[in-house]
């Protein structure tokens, strides 16, 4: 087993912001390997999140983020709600809010979560992607034709739910994992409540209520 040092604790706390005593043991458990323990943290921090977000907690603190585009002819207001008001004033809180704010605005979602997709929208899709499925692949099987249709309405969950959409600064995480992530870094439960998008000529929608 290696020796772990003070400067390694250090170093993995700079790294991380755990505090030295979890740090120590994520070193010792990954044989001194500083980015595996800060991996390991890592992923206890989300396991810890999780937990969190299931944990039924009440959130009645929170803010409302706005953006307006340059040209002001697009907005957006967000609704994300934690449990505390200190939390609410972190920086942490403030650019994960700002950020969705953001994200809303260039990838015009239509919901937050995949159960506010009303059951007849989803039915409708599925009819479309059923028939356009056979007409592209009239001799395939139907269990075949089943799998396409449902790779492509997860496509089209990822493209209309806020929750499932990859985020605007890495596409290779969605907005829930990176709820995840802030959940895990501020160490209190979130959620996003809902959210308006307004742009010129738009008809009004239910979207993100």
């Amino acid at each position: 087993m290696a020796v772990i040092t003070a400067q390694m604790v250090k170093d993995l706390r700079e790294m991380t912001g755990v505090g030295p005593l979890d740090c120590k043991k994520a070193l010792e458990a990954n044989d001194g390997d500083l980015t595996k323990a800060a991996d390991f943290l890592r992923e206890k921090g989300l396991a810890k999140a999780a937990k969190k977000l299931s944990a039924g907690r009440t959130m009645n603190e929170g803010l409302v983020e706005t953006y307006l585009h340059f040209n002001r002819r697009l907005g957006v207001m967000v609704e994300v709600n934690c449990e505390t008001d200190f939390v609410a004033k972190t920086d942490a809180f403030k650019s994960f809010v700002k950020e969705v704010a953001l994200h809303i605005a260039n990838l015009a979602p239509h919901y937050v979560r995949r159960e506010d997709v009303p059951s007849a929208a989803i039915e409708a899709e599925r009819d479309l992607q059923t028939r356009r499925t056979k007409d592209e692949s009239p001799n395939k099987p139907d269990a075949v034709i089943e799998k396409i249709v449902d790779g492509r309405m997860e496509k089209y969950f990822q493209e209309i739910v806020l929750m499932e959409q990859p985020t605007l600064k890495d596409d290779s995480k969605t907005i829930s994992k990176y709820l995840s992530e802030t959940v895990a870094e501020i160490g209190e439960s979130i959620v996003i409540r809902r959210f308006a998008r307004f742009a010129l000529g738009d008809n009004p929608s239910e979207d993100g209520a």
